[in-house]
């Protein structure tokens, strides 16, 4: 039993915006199954920290599911920028359930106690600041991780925080990595970058206590990372 985490699959196998036109995609979606299926077990668990799906509407991201509900393993779901078929609990519910799509949870103002973890988790923000929108969304998220870490009630579990944004970038940060840090969260997980110009500046680093990590799947070649700490 283990917990895994991956980021940014983008999936587009109901329409036709595939990320094979971006240099280093080809084929990713064979390379990620085959890479899952090596690694991933029925009774391990795997984080998906956002932009799961290209799809608009949640009935149209469909066949993207089919495809994650044939992996192996419990798969936790985090919104991503780019999750616009993202709806209601209920409705995402609903639709798991008419399509017998098993073993999926959502990580949305809530923690999830999995493979001897505990699971914290919210969109986060860009570091990039530039107007009261930026600083309310920002706020917003910081209340969503609190709700989230508060709800964890097992003490004896480590608590892992998992974003889709990266809560620093490029030397710049945003009261998100302080929180975590007042918070004494040891471990954060984060997507959201891909070129290879921004990964090496944003890849891994300790901040304030809180070591951040990036999992976007074309930075981990399209194969989930084993989380052990």
């Amino acid at each position: 039993m283990a917990l895994f985490a991956i980021s940014d699959l983008h999936l587009s196998l109901g329409n036709d915006k595939s990320m094979e036109i971006f240099p280093g995609w080809k084929n990713y979606v064979q390379l990620l199954e085959k890479n899952w299926r090596e690694i991933v077990s029925e009774d391990d668990s795997v984080v998906i920290c956002g932009d799961i799906s290209w799809s608009m509407k949640l009935d149209e991201a469909q066949k993207d599911f089919e495809f994650l509900n044939s992996l192996p393993g419990e798969k936790i779901l985090l919104k991503g920028n780019h999750d616009y078929w993202w709806s209601t609990l209920k409705k995402i519910d609903d639709f798991m359930s008419k399509n017998k799509f098993k073993n999926f949870k959502i990580l949305q103002n809530n923690c999830i106690e999995s493979q001897g973890y505990c699971i914290c988790g919210s969109r986060g923000w860009t570091t990039k600041v530039k107007d009261e929108h930026d600083t309310m969304m920002i706020e917003r998220e910081i209340a969503r991780l609190n709700l989230s870490l508060n709800s964890c009630q097992n003490s004896q579990l480590k608590k892992i925080v998992f974003l889709h944004y990266p809560p620093i970038y490029l030397g710049e940060t945003t009261k998100i990595i302080d929180f975590l840090a007042e918070n004494k969260i040891k471990y954060c997980y984060y997507g959201h970058v891909h070129s290879k110009d921004s990964s090496k500046y944003t890849c891994s680093c300790i901040f304030n206590g809180v070591k951040c990590e990036l999992v976007s799947c074309d930075y981990l070649n399209f194969r989930p990372k084993l989380i052990n700490i």
